[in-house]
This record gives C-alpha cells, sequence and structure tokens, in this order.
C-alpha cells in the first residue's frame, strides 16, 4: 500500500475495492450462511446439506444461480461505505501511530492499525450483515416468503423490534471485526513485503498483491471465523431464543455440537476467501493510483 496517500484515498480506494469484493464473493457467502444456519437433523433424519457441494447444487437446483446471490443487495448497499470506512480506519491507524511520516511500522503495529480499523465499520456492518443473513437463509420455492428484499426486511425488524432488532449481533461484530481486521491488513502488508522485491516489475506488484490479498483473506476468517459462527445464529434466530445474546449462543452450540461447530461453512469461506480479497486488493490499490495521478494533493 502506498505509505504516501492520505486516509482520505484510502478511504475512496476501499470503497471502490469493497464493491470488487462482493461481486466476486458473494455465492459462496450465501453458502457459508445456510451451512451455518440450517436446522440440526432429528434422530434418523439426514441433514439439510451434506457440505458444500451439496448446498451449492441444491441451491441452484431449486432457485437456479440467482439463488446464490440473494441477499446481495444488502452488502452491496453497504459494502462500499464499509470497506472505506475500514481502509480509512488503517490509514488513519497507521498515521497516529508513526511518530515519522517514513517510519516503517512493525507487525505488531500493523496489526493494531488494522484492529482499530475493525472498530469503525460496525455502525453499518452490523445492521447490513443483519438483513444480509435473514435474506439468504430463505430457502426457494412456491410458498411465500417473509421478506420480499432488503428493504422490506429492515421494515419488518424495526417494526418487530425497533433499531435494536436491526442492530441485533452488533457485539458479535466487534468480537468478529477488530481481531480479524488486525489479521487482515498485517498479513497483507507482511505477504506484499516478502514478495516485492525493491526494483518490481509492474506485472510482479500486480502478482503479489493478487496473492497478498488471498492470503489476508484466508487470515482474517481463520481468526474471525468462530465469532461469525456465533453472529450468523444470534442474528437469524427468533426474537427471545437467545436471551443473553452470544453467551446463550456459544452455550448451546458447545453442548449440542461441540468445538467444531465454531467453524461450520469454513470450506465455502476458504474457497470465497482467495478469490474475493485479492480482487478487493487488486481494486483498491490500482483506485489509489489512479486518485494519486489525478489528484495527487487530495
Amino acid at each position: 500500500m502506498s505509505e504516501k496517500s492520505s486516509p482520505i484515498k484510502y478511504f475512496l480506494s476501499g470503497g471502490f475495492g469493497g464493491v470488487c469484493t462482493v461481486l466476486a464473493g458473494h455465492p459462496m457467502d450465501t453458502i457459508k450462511v445456510r451451512l451455518q444456519t440450517m436446522p440440526l437433523p432429528q434422530a434418523g433424519e439426514a441433514a439439510l446439506y451434506a457440505g458444500t457441494v451439496d448446498c451449492f447444487k441444491k441451491t441452484v437446483q431449486k432457485e437456479g444461480f440467482k439463488g446464490l446471490y440473494k441477499g446481495m443487495s444488502a452488502p452491496l448497499t453497504g459494502v462500499a461505505p464499509i470497506f472505506a470506512i475500514s481502509f480509512f480506519g488503517f490509514g488513519l491507524g497507521k498515521k497516529l501511530i508513526k511518530s515519522e511520516d517514513d517510519q516503517v511500522l512493525t507487525k505488531s503495529e500493523l496489526f493494531a492499525a488494522g484492529a482499530f480499523s475493525g472498530i469503525f465499520t460496525t455502525s453499518i456492518m452490523a445492521p447490513g450483515e443483519r438483513i444480509k443473513c435473514l435474506l439468504q437463509i430463505q430457502q426457494g420455492g412456491s410458498g411465500p416468503q417473509k421478506y420480499s428484499g432488503m428493504l422490506d426486511c429492515a421494515r419488518q425488524l424495526y417494526a418487530e423490534g425497533g433499531i435494536r432488532s436491526i442492530y441485533k449481533g452488533s457485539i458479535a461484530t466487534i468480537l468478529r471485526d477488530v481481531p480479524a481486521s488486525g489479521m487482515y491488513f498485517m498479513t497483507y502488508e507482511w505477504v506484499k513485503e516478502v514478495l516485492v522485491p525493491e526494483d518490481a516489475s509492474a506485472k510482479l506488484k500486480m502478482l503479489a498483491t493478487v496473492v497478498a490479498g488471498g492470503c489476508a483473506g484466508i487470515a482474517n476468517w481463520l481468526v474471525g471465523m468462530p465469532a461469525d459462527v456465533l453472529k450468523s445464529r444470534l442474528q437469524t434466530a427468533p426474537e427471545g431464543t437467545y436471551p443473553r445474546g452470544m453467551r446463550d449462543v456459544f452455550k448451546q452450540l458447545m453442548e449440542r455440537e461441540g468445538p467444531t461447530a465454531l467453524y461450520k461453512g469454513v470450506a465455502p469461506v476458504m474457497i470465497r476467501a482467495f478469490p474475493a480479497n485479492a480482487a478487493c486488493f487488486v481494486g483498491f490499490e490500482l483506485a489509489i493510483k489512479f486518485l494519486d495521478w489525478a489528484a495527487p494533493n487530495l
């Protein structure tokens, strides 16, 4: 990443990178949420989905390929500001940590700047995730569906429980995003540093961006996956299912399914993580180069 670019350029470029992320990764995100939230089978019954491939096949058979993009309006609407704020937070975090403009940050300082960015995004991320998950778990078919779309879902949530219902799962979102964002940005900077020599060609730098972005996405989800599972279950459960919030979700999950359930849906997450986040950082780097050229004083 450009060390000379301002947080404002990080904000604008991060928004463009976020749009690239959603377009590349939403289908596998839908599979992830459906695997995480499928009901436990009764004795003698088969699970609703046998795994990632089975969930993919059943979704396409019942709903067509458009079923894989169900709920995309919520993250696509929110993702530009979310990623913009995330990258802005990272850029600002680096500025706050540096005592001199040319100071090279350590890995722990990069992690801290990335974790700082995770705090910024919750105000938009939490309601967007709540709406996205509720839309994603709706199964296609001939019967009526509870929500007709993003706005209808938000309207019904507000009618049921006010703004508190829309922001349900905010603490879980923070617990996921703060450490995961730290790992995300630290991994990207570290991998790119390892891969790119000082005299690297433009082609090699772009290839390094793809690899570093993909690795950052995988590292992000290895750290954030357990909290994401708890968040998905909390946000999609009927009101009153978990009176004490995440503590009840965690307790029930451990009792019924064991610790491996904290990584339920990990296969589609990892399949999605590399290309989606590679697309994000390619979009970011291209946008920031354009802004450095078009608006050097911004």
